[in-house]
Order: structure tokens, then C-alpha cells, then sequence
């Protein structure tokens, strides 16, 4: 059933054929046009209405137009580009009968394009004084006001577009991601890590502890994984000889939505070879620094209610000291698998019917009672084997060389000294096929292939997962996904 139009979307839809009439197409074709409305104003904003008209500059632009204020045979409107918004004057006696008739048939919303010279206003507007008037594609309903009308949160999420046109804060927002992501790659450029691309389509599970989107091959009658990481394929680059590697992409994990978490998102993974944990902490650090630096260009970032301030150096701590200081429990002693069950119990810990280790009630202590604690930035090391599967031993084998960045207690990266032994590598994928069975659902497949890779030698490496939406939170202080996500996944209306 075709929704009813209101009264103004009628007014615009009869108005398609007086286009016609005049012989005008009310969805045009191609317009050059050679200025964006931010440059003009950079440019000529400082001169005076008596230099401009000096100097007879001639500007052509192309936009939206965001507000019209008649005056009978005048016209001042704001036409909206992709760099902001300028004034143009359009009059009867400058653009002619028939281009003023045209323009009179404008909305607001309407896209067009304008040429004329640039001339300052009374009240000292760079303003177009418009020669020309280009009618290009009618807008069939009306634009929402642009401080009332669209501040509803999940109308502006489903209809983005809008949210873009009508709010600087949204558009603002997109802008810094692309750059943030922008400055990301050039960083790892700089750094001598070359960019690939990686299959999204998997046969097996593994990378990551997730549950999976699940997909069907029809030619091969096969199911298939989406992603959950890119691990494993860019391991198998460093085999090949690609010692520094990255990869920019979306992965897809089958959870929850919420301000954290979105089943879609996209990550940089990074591998250098001949580096460990050490060489991680240090790319982390001095990445952050950089996008602040020459991105950004700000220090301190008011995020989730806490001012946090990249400049200064990251704080490292082992999980077990920030266990021991919250509760007075050191899981760096023998702690039987029962014991930490009681202390589980004790301290209101959840505990998951899958486990059979301590190591799995030590990052529970961790997660539910010292994470949100983590305000500053806080790298976090030295985790319990049993939730690291492709990470190498510590001396003390109950643990890997593994972190991660917290900052405002949010998680933003995850790193390795990467295990490289296959014959450890393949004692880990048992252990995970062991967990499965229990009822663990994250738990990764064994993967033959990647297994067969390390066969033939993994140098030793460190690596790190870092997720871009989350850097592009912090870095344009939002404190929902769905502000840095264009389309992110939604419920339905």
C-alpha cells in the first residue's frame, strides 16, 4: 500500500511537469562545476566587498539547497555542497525571465547549481551574485528542519542520509572516520607493512573466539563461515615471505547489539615478523599518537565521562596484579580448578558450564571485576592459556604473552607473540575441539590448512587486532558505534 502524501510532497509533485513544460528535466544530467563552497569562503572569505567587485572573481557551484528567502524579484539562498554551505543572491533582473521562472519552481532541498561572481552583503556575507541558475534533481519530500526535525536516534540511523544532510555533527563524524582510517594505513605504510586482502568466506572457524554467520555455497553445496578474523590468512602470508603485513576489513560476528557492538565491524590486523609483544605495545602506543597528532590534532579526548590523554605513556599491568589488588586473590599460585570455583562463587562471579580450568575463572575475575576500572590507557598482559589458542607460552606455561588496550573500561586491541610451533599450535586446536564438545560455541575449529603453513615455518612474530570502529569513537568522542557506523545493523521498526 502507497503511503499517503501530505500536502507540501503533493505541491512538489505537481510541480514535475511545469518543469517539463519549461523544457527543463527535473533529474538532470551532468554540471561542471569548478569550486566547493569552503574553499571560496578560505580563499576570498578576508576581502572586502570593494575588492571582490575589483576583481570580478567568477565561481561555479553545485549543491543542495538548504534554505530560500523570497523577496519577490530577489532571492538569497544557502546551497550545501560537500565541504559546507554559501549564500547566493539570485535576482530577475541578473538571471532573466525564464531562468527566474525556473528558480521559482525551487524547494528546499532541491539540488542545483549556480554561477556568478562573489560579492559581500550589508552584513558582510560572502555571497554569489548569480548569472546563471541550473536547475539539476527535484526533491519529492521535504527536508527535515535541521535543528527540530530529525533527532529522533533510530530515525536518524535508518535514514542516515537525511541525518547527513541535516545534521554537521553526523557528517562531521563520517568525515573523521574516513580520515582516521586514512591515517591508520599511512601509518602502517610508513612502517614498511604492506596491505592485502583476504578471503571473507571461510571453511573453517578459527582466529577468533565467536559465534559465526553461517552461509551456504550452492556450487560446491558446502556451508561457509563469514569471517570472524583475518588471523590465520595473514600468518599464512608471513610463511610465504611477507614479513610486515596488514589488512583493513569487516568481520562478522553473530552477537549482541549494543553501544559496543555491532555484527558487522571492521578491524586493521597487523603481523610483523621477527617481533614479539614488545614490538605490539609500541605500535599501539605510537599509533594512537600519531592519528591524534596529525589526524585529530588534539591531546586529551573526553570520552564515556573520563578526559583521557594520549600523550602520555600507556600504563602496563598484568592481569593477576589487577586480579590481586581488587580481591587479594594470586592466580599466579597453584589454584585448583575447584578452588576457583568457590572463589567464583564467593566473589558473585559467573561462572560458564564449559569451563574445566582455571584459566577460564581468571579472566572471568578480570572481565567482571577490574575492567571497567581500566579509565586511562591500560595495556593488560600476561593472560591464562586456555582463552589464547594461537599464542606463545610464557616461562610459566599457564600463561601467554598476550594484551590487551583498555581505555574508559572498553577493549580496543588484542596482541600476541604469535605461536609459531605447530606441534603446540595443534595441542591448542584439540584443547578448542575439547571445549566444543563441552558446550562452548566460540570454541575454533582445527584448521588443517594453517597447521600444514606453520609445517613449513612461521618466523616469530608479534601481532595485534585492533577495532576501527572503537578507534573512531574514542578519536571523534562518541560514545555509541552507531554514530561511527553509516548503516549499522538495526532492529526492526
Amino acid at each position: 500500500m502507497e503511503e499517503k502524501m501530505n500536502d507540501q510532497e503533493e505541491a512538489r509533485y505537481a510541480k514535475l511537469e511545469k518543469y517539463r513544460e519549461l523544457g527543463v528535466d527535473p533529474y538532470g544530467s551532468r554540471y561542471e562545476f569548478n569550486a566547493l563552497a569552503e574553499e571560496i569562503k578560505e580563499k576570498y572569505g578576508s576581502l572586502s566587498n570593494e575588492e571582490l567587485l575589483e576583481q570580478n572573481i567568477e565561481v561555479k557551484v553545485a549543491g543542495r539547497l538548504m534554505a530560500i528567502r523570497r523577496m519577490g524579484k530577489a532571492s538569497f539562498v544557502h546551497l550545501q555542497d560537500r565541504s559546507g554551505s554559501i549564500q547566493a543572491w539570485l535576482s530577475l533582473n541578473e538571471l532573466g525571465e525564464k531562468s527566474y521562472t525556473l528558480f521559482k519552481l525551487a524547494d528546499r532541498g532541491d539540488i542545483v547549481g549556480i554561477s556568478g561572481t562573489l560579492m559581500k552583503t550589508k552584513t558582510g556575507e560572502l555571497t554569489i551574485k548569480a548569472h546563471e541558475y541550473t536547475h539539476l534533481v527535484k526533491c519529492l519530500k521535504p527536508l527535515p528542519e535541521k535543528f527540530h526535525g530529525l533527532v529522533d536516534t533510530e530515525e536518524r540511523y535508518r535514514k542516515r542520509y537525511l541525518d547527513l544532510l541535516v545534521n554537521e555533527d553526523s557528517k562531521r563524524v563520517a568525515i573523521l572516520r574516513s580520515h582516521i582510517v586514512s591515517g591508520v594505513r599511512k601509518f602502517c605504510d610508513e612502517h614498511g607493512f604492506l596491505e592485502v586482502e583476504t578471503s571473507i568466506l571461510s571453511p573453517i572457524l578459527g582466529g577468533a573466539a565467536a559465534r559465526p554467520f553461517i552461509t551456504h555455497h550452492n556450487a560446491l553445496d558446502k556451508d561457509f563461515y563469514l569471517r570472524i578474523a583475518t588471523e590465520l590468512n595473514l600468518k599464512k602470508c608471513m610463511v610465504g615471505g611477507i614479513d610486515r603485513v596488514y589488512e583493513i576489513g569487516r568481520n562478522f560476528r553473530n552477537e549482541g547489539i549494543d553501544s559496543k557492538h555491532n555484527p558487522e565491524f571492521t578491524t586493521i590486523e597487523l603481523y610483523q615478523a621477527y617481533a614479539d609483544l614488545s614490538d605490539m605495545m609500541k605500535w599501539i602506543e605510537e599509533l594512537l599518537q600519531y592519528l591524534a597528532k596529525n589526524v585529530i590534532k588534539k591531546d586529551k579526548y573526553n570520552w564515556n565521562g573520563h578526559e583521557v590523554d594520549l600523550t602520555q605513556p600507556f600504563k602496563k599491568v598484568a592481569m593477576w596484579e589487577l586480579i590481586y589488588a581488587k580481591t587479594g586473590i594470586d592466580f599466579r599460585k597453584e589454584i585448583s580448578f575447584e578452588e576457583a570455583v568457590d572463589l567464583a562463587k564467593k566473589w558473585k562471579v559467573p561462572l560458564d558450564p564449559s569451563w574445566n580450568a582455571t584459566g577460564y575463572i581468571m579472566q572471568a575475575f578480570f572481565d567482571e571485576l577490574c575492567e571497567d576500572d581500566l579509565i586511562e590507557p591500560t595495556i593488560v598482559h600476561t593472560y591464562p592459556i586456555e582463552v589464547s589458542p594461537l599464542t606463545k607460552k610464557s616461562p610459566d606455561p599457564r600463561f601467554v604473552e598476550r594484551f590487551e588496550l583498555f581505555i574508559c573500561g572498553t577493549e580496543f586491541c588484542n596482541a600476541y607473540s604469535e605461536l609459531n610451533n605447530p606441534f603446540d599450535q595443534k595441542e591448542r586446536f584439540e584443547a578448542e575441539l575439547a571445549a566444543r564438545e563441552r558446550g562452548d560455541d566460540e570454541a575454533n575449529d582445527m584448521d588443517l590448512s594453517f597447521l600444514d603453513a606453520l609445517a613449513y615455518g612461521m618466523p616469530p612474530a608479534g601481532g595485534i587486532g585492533l577495532g576501527i570502529d572503537r578507534l573512531a569513537m574514542l578519536l571523534t568522542e562518541e560514545n555509541s558505534i552507531r554514530e561511527v557506523l553509516l548503516f549499522p545493523t538495526l532492529k526492526d521498526e
